[in-house]
C-alpha cells in the first residue's frame, strides 16, 4: 500500500524533465541544501529559535530543516509548499496543533500582517528571476513583526567583484544541468536585496558547494544512506547520468560557486515596488 510519505514531489514527472533537486529525492538524498547540514545548523543557531517565537518556513521541501526547528519547540510552525506532495509530507510529521504546513508561494502566502517572529527559506530564491526574489523578501517582511528575524540559505557566487559574462555562463550551466532556472547572486548582491527590503543583516557564513561529492554525502545523509544513492542511481542509467552531469557541472565552476547564509532583522518599512 503507497502512503503519502512514498509519494515524493515530481514523482508525475519523466526522470530526464524533472529538476534536480527532486531527482536527488528519488535516488534517496534527503538533504537538498547547497552547504549541507552543517550550514543549516548554522542558520538555525543564528536565528535563536525559542518557545516564543512564530515559526514560517517558504519551501520546507521534505522537512529536514522543519525537524531541526522544531526540537526549540517554537509557539506555532507553518510552513508555506508550492508542491502539494511536499506539503503533505511535511504535514504528516507535524504532530501539535499549532504547527501545519499550506500549500501556498512564498511571494503571495496568503497569511496575515506580522503574523511571524522568524522566517527562513533555503534553496529556493536562487531559483527566482531578480524580481521574483524582490516579492518574496517583501513578503518575508509584510510576515514579520518588527526586530523580527530572516534567515536565507543560497546558492553564491564568489568573487564579489565576478565578472558578469562568467556570472551568466555559470547561470546557464547550472539551469541546464538541473532543469530549473537557477539565478544565484554574489554575497554582496545577496545582502543588497535584503537592505533594500528593509533589513539589516546580522550574520552570515559560507561553505563550498559539494552537495554531491563523497564527503558532503556521506556527511549529510550518513554511510548507509549515501550507499542506497548510489545503489539506486546504479540501477537507473538516466537518473545516474543526470547526476553525474550536475556534479560535472558543480566541478566546473567550483572556484566560483560556493553556499551562503545571511540572517537578518527587519529594520524599516519595506520599498515596495
Amino acid at each position: 500500500m503507497t502512503t503519502q510519505m512514498d509519494v515524493l514531489p515530481g514523482s508525475t514527472l519523466k526522470t530526464e524533465k524533472m529538476p534536480g533537486h527532486w531527482l536527488l529525492a528519488r535516488l534517496g538524498k534527503r538533504v537538498l541544501r547547497p552547504g549541507g547540514l552543517e550550514l543549516t545548523r548554522k542558520m538555525v543557531e543564528q536565528l535563536a529559535i525559542n518557545r516564543k517565537d512564530h515559526v514560517v518556513e517558504f519551501a520546507p521541501g521534505l522537512g529536514m530543516t522543519a525537524r531541526y526547528v522544531l526540537v526549540a519547540q517554537p509557539a506555532s510552525y507553518t510552513g508555506v509548499e508550492a508542491d502539494e506532495h511536499a506539503a503533505k509530507r511535511v504535514q504528516q510529521e507535524l504532530t501539535s496543533k499549532d504547527h501545519r504546513c499550506v500549500v501556498g508561494r512564498a511571494e503571495d502566502t496568503g497569511l496575515p500582517d506580522a503574523c511571524a517572529s522568524v522566517i527562513y527559506g533555503e534553496a529556493m530564491l536562487t531559483m527566482q528571476t531578480a524580481a521574483h526574489k524582490h516579492r518574496i523578501v517583501q513578503e518575508a517582511h509584510r510576515l514579520l513583526t518588527p526586530g523580527g528575524r530572516y534567515g536565507i540559505h543560497e546558492l553564491c557566487l564568489v568573487p564579489n567583484d565576478l565578472d558578469e559574462d562568467i556570472k551568466q555562463a555559470i547561470s546557464r550551466d547550472l539551469s541546464e544541468a538541473i532543469h530549473v532556472g537557477a539565478r544565484p547572486l554574489t554575497v554582496s548582491e545577496w545582502k543588497s536585496v535584503l537592505a533594500s527590503e528593509g533589513f539589516t543583516v546580522t550574520a552570515e557564513d559560507t561553505a563550498p558547494m559539494h552537495l554531491l561529492e563523497p564527503r558532503r554525502l556521506i556527511q549529510d545523509e550518513g554511510l548507509p544512506r549515501t550507499l542506497k544513492i548510489v545503489w539506486n542511481a546504479l540501477r537507473d542509467p538516466v537518473a545516474r547520468t543526470r547526476m553525474q552531469a550536475m556534479r560535472r557541472t558543480f566541478r566546473r565552476h567550483e572556484q566560483h560557486i560556493a553556499a551562503v547564509v545571511l540572517v537578518a532583522e527587519k529594520s524599516q518599512p519595506s520599498a515596495f515596488r
